[in-house]
């Protein structure tokens, strides 16, 4: 039977379980190759679920986590997309296992996101997706942007 419920400080190891097998399965990484992504994301995350500023949902079937959202508000300027609010809505860390997909969790996941957005009254929320997540982002109304990113060495 599959029932969600909201992440707690007990899911450290499952996000970041998923959050590993998201870059492993969109294949530009091998697990060997996130181990010190992973030490650093579990050094980030841990007092953020304690504290409640990472948030979201997980999905179970008959009891055994299948798959995940994570949520945050971030503080953003005003912006022509959300002139009258200082935040934005985030979602990371989407992933639901092999053996689940296609079923509509995903699309639950990011049903029960707009809710939480909604009741947090945030207007605007942003994603950064895998090339295998963008068609369901934008079956769910998500619209690519502008961004552009760089990586500063």
């Amino acid at each position: 039977m599959i029932e969600t419920r909201p992440i707690n400080s007990n899911d450290l190891d499952l996000v970041c379980r998923h959050r590993i097998s998201m870059f492993c399965d969109d294949g530009r990484r091998k697990a060997s190759e996130l181990e010190t992504m992973d030490r650093s994301f579990r050094a980030w995350l841990k007092p953020r679920l304690v504290d409640g500023t990472y948030f979201g949902f997980i999905v179970e079937d008959d009891g055994k986590p299948i798959a995940g959202i994570g949520l945050m508000e971030l503080s953003w300027p005003p912006h022509p997309l959300h002139q009258d609010d200082g935040r934005r809505g985030y979602v990371l860390n989407m992933f639901v296992e092999r053996s689940h997909r296609k079923r509509g969790i995903a699309k639950l996941l990011l049903d029960l996101a707009d809710q939480e957005f909604s009741q947090r009254k945030l207007k605007y929320a942003i994603l950064h997706s895998t090339s295998a997540g963008r068609p369901v982002y934008e079956a769910a109304g998500w619209q690519p942007t502008s961004e552009m990113a760089k990586v500063i060495e």
